[in-house]
């Protein structure tokens, strides 16, 4: 009976669907297909710009976003002058006309083996900024070397000093990002930062950071910052491991796009706070962390906030405090209101009573300081939004399929109360953030919409989620096949007692149907 077992199994197995590789999502971008001539001559860099932004004096911006990425055929950008039939730019994110796309880059073709031409540039022109950015994602280093400009060139003064790094690791200790990086590490997330720009040219942020967007000016860059609560809420978020720094961020495969709403003077305007968000969701940005220079309150940025939350963005933001007038007009869901705590539990600022979701690191926090000035030190509800943004670029790439609403609800379940954060939701909302529960609990509300991407923490890194799928159904295969097997022994055993007992009063053998003709007799 066995081999009718196997039969089955193998029917049933053959029935059962290969179960496709998950695909990372890459993020959207706005890029255009070069044509081989327009309007009769062939394009240009100063022409695209001037088409799709309106200013020939743009096409740096185009150029920066795009040298030294693979193109279909092999090529790469690496003259400014030189441009071939195919090739897809990225455009900054105000690019409209015919021809611009919105979506994910597609992969260029296979390199081609062929030499460059004889006539073709290298490098690009001395002077020329090289960034060989994140496909999709366009990083670039700030243009400014080791020293910030702020706006109309004025050189920045480091506004971050150096503190006791020994005693502000506590943060990242209590944190530990790296036990969530078995299952995601922010892969395909971009995190707009809405505060004073972000250093660029740190080496703990190189190739992670986008031009971004200088609001206040209403052009040029964002990746300069002359006050740097931008840069370190960059490192917090994204800052690369293994340099002689020791900061690390929270998620450090993700990427960071700077939106200046401030240059020299810690203060922006309402109109700059709600367009810096409006950038953001244009963009194509899946986190936006809001810095200490937003307020949440001011209507035109709560109607900024709705808006991205409606375009399935997860916004964070620092907790209300205790003189604030909360606006009404903001998301329940989708938005994150966070507080921040010292080592001690001990709340950094006065915050309102039932303002607060959440609550993270924003005491003595260490993180990168600007223009080479090593780390840095400080304190504020800004660096609690960027390890809580840092996380919800965990949760994102883990779970793709997950909307914004159910990100902020796992960031929120998955809080803990300790000893040192009390049982008081009016202060401390739903607890501490915790990064590595966030990518590897299981949650009932999730509703079946998302499996993670990455390998199982518990397993070593040898199973995924499609792989724990096909467990499942092949253990009920099995308990199919025993069950038919369990059926075929049960007929196997009556058939043997029919022989074993001819009692006289049956009818004659002659006469008695046989087991087959008679399916009562199994009963």
């Amino acid at each position: 009976m066995g081999r009718y077992v196997v039969v089955v199994l193998g029917v049933l197995l053959a029935a059962l669907p290969v179960l496709p590789a998950r695909a990372q999502a890459a993020p959207y971008v706005k890029y255009y297909t070069v044509e081989s001539t327009y309007v009769g001559k062939p394009e240009g860099l100063r022409d695209i710009a001037e088409r799709f932004l309106g200013s020939r004096d743009r096409a740096e911006e185009i150029f920066n976003l795009n040298v030294g990425r693979a193109q279909s055929g092999g090529g790469a950008l690496t003259d400014p002058s030189q441009l071939r039939a195919g090739w897809r730019l990225v455009l900054p994110w105000d690019a409209v006309g015919s021809g611009v796309e919105y979506g994910s880059l597609p992969s260029p073709a296979p390199p081609s083996t062929r030499s460059p031409s004889p006539g073709a540039s290298a490098a690009p022109p001395a002077g020329t900024p090289l960034i060989r950015p994140t496909i999709g994602s366009s990083p670039s280093p700030s243009p400014s070397g080791t020293k910030n400009s702020g706006a109309g060139g004025a050189k920045c003064g480091s506004a971050a000093k150096r503190g006791d790094k020994d005693r502000a690791d506590w943060a990242e200790r209590r944190m530990s990002p790296e036990r969530a990086w078995s299952r995601s590490r922010g892969e395909g997330q971009m995190i707009a930062i809405v505060d004073s720009g972000v250093d660029g040219s740190l080496a703990e942020l190189r190739g992670r950071v986008t031009q971004g967007m200088d609001v206040v000016a209403g052009s040029g860059r964002g990746d300069v910052d002359c006050l740097g609560t931008g840069t370190a809420m960059a490192g917090i978020a994204i800052a690369q491991s293994g340099s002689k720094r020791t900061v690390t961020g929270v998620a450090p495969e993700a990427t960071v796009m700077p939106i200046r709403v401030v240059t020299t003077k810690a203060e922006a305007q309402p109109a700059d706070q709600a367009a810096g968000i409006e950038v953001a969701v244009a963009a194509g940005a899946t986190v936006i962390a809001l810095g200490s220079y937003v307020d949440p309150n001011v209507p035109a940025v709560a109607e900024a906030i709705a808006t991205a939350v409606k375009h399935d963005i997860v916004v964070v933001s620092a907790a209300d405090l205790e003189s604030s007038d909360p606006e009404s007009g903001l998301p329940e869901q989708g938005m994150l209101r966070v507080g921040g705590i010292g080592g001690d539990g001990k709340m950094a600022d006065s915050y309102r009573a039932g303002g607060v979701d959440v609550v993270a690191p924003g005491v003595d926090v260490a993180s990168l300081g600007i223009g080479g000035a090593g780390d840095f030190v400080g304190s504020g509800t800004q660096y609690a939004v960027a390890y809580t943004a840092g996380q919800a670029a965990l949760v994102r790439s883990a779970y793709p399929n997950l909307s914004a609403a159910q990100v902020t609800e796992r960031i929120r379940s998955t809080a803990s109360r300790t000893a040192d954060t009390p049982e008081d939701p009016a202060s401390y909302g739903d607890g501490v953030i915790d990064p590595f529960t966030s990518v590897s609990a299981a949650m009932e509300n999730d509703g079946g919409a998302a499996a993670p991407n990455g390998p199982s923490a518990d397993d070593g890194g040898s199973s995924t989620s499609g792989g724990q799928v096909a467990i499942f159904v092949l253990i009920g295969l099995v308990l199919v096949a025993v069950t038919v097997l369990s059926v075929f022994r049960l007929r196997t055993v009556l058939r043997s007692d029919d022989r074993k007992d001819p009692e006289p009063e049956f009818d004659p053998p002659a006469n008695r149907p046989t087991d087959h003709s008679d399916p009562q007799r199994l009963r």
